[in-house]
């Protein structure tokens, strides 16, 4: 692009230097070639800038994100799906900022977007729930897991946050039944010791770490909470 300047700039400026010692016939060619480089440069300077699409807002709202600004983040996002309403990547990390705004039904209603724009998708369910149980909402989490996992009983975020909630709220065999769908043994163990631990309950966390030890002796995330703990 700076090439083409240059060069349209050298033409202009070598018609000026032969004009001040050649005839008339040449005083006119030189007019002319400046006429021309001077119609070139115009064209270029008129020339349209590239459309604004919904991917470009895109990449501009993960840039803010990666610059830890979850509001200008979302503005692109909003502004992305302006352009384009079911335009999914957008769709999914708007949802997720709002969730960290702590703008609870505005990450809801993302959320129901994105379900609707991914054919009822199994993920989209899981991270719905997981909005409505952040905002209190935990009858309508619970329906909003079972829809996912009614689409997808193998589904790990759906089966994870629905028996997490389960254990939150000591209905512990749904719970267990839960997690154990998705989860190995010891990570059933794990995660079950993680909301012990979070409720203060610190011997039950114990209790659960040593079990995920036993049950596989190499999980080193149970043996560095469990140490935390003792």
């Amino acid at each position: 692009m700076r090439a083409t300047m240059r060069r349209v700039a050298w033409l202009v400026g070598l018609s000026l230097l032969i004009a001040g010692c050649a005839n008339k016939g040449d005083k006119a060619g030189a007019a002319d070639a400046e006429k021309k480089g001077m119609a070139a440069k115009t064209s270029f300077d008129t020339e349209k800038e590239p459309a604004i699409t919904a991917e470009t807002r895109f990449a501009a709202g993960k840039l803010a994100e990666s610059q830890e600004n979850p509001i200008g983040a979302a503005k692109q996002y909003e502004e992305a799906l302006k352009l384009k309403s079911d335009h999914v990547p957008s769709l999914y990390r708007l949802g997720v900022v709002y969730a960290q705004l702590k703008q609870y039904p505005k990450a809801i209603e993302t959320w129901k977007h994105y379900i609707k724009a991914t054919d009822q998708s199994a993920g989209g369910y899981a991270n719905l729930g997981f909005c409505q149980e952040l905002a209190g909402d935990f009858k309508a989490a619970e329906a909003t897991y079972q829809k996912g996992i009614a689409k997808d009983p193998k589904n790990q975020p759906c089966r994870v946050n629905y028996g997490l909630m389960l254990a939150r709220q000591e209905r512990m065999t749904d719970a267990v039944s839960n997690l154990r769908a998705v989860l190995t043994p010891a990570e059933v163990s794990y995660n079950l010791g993680s909301i012990h631990e979070q409720f203060g309950r610190k011997e039950q966390a114990k209790a659960e770490y040593n079990r995920a030890l036993q049950l596989d002796p190499t999980f080193n995330d149970a043996r560095t909470r469990l140490a935390a703990i003792q």
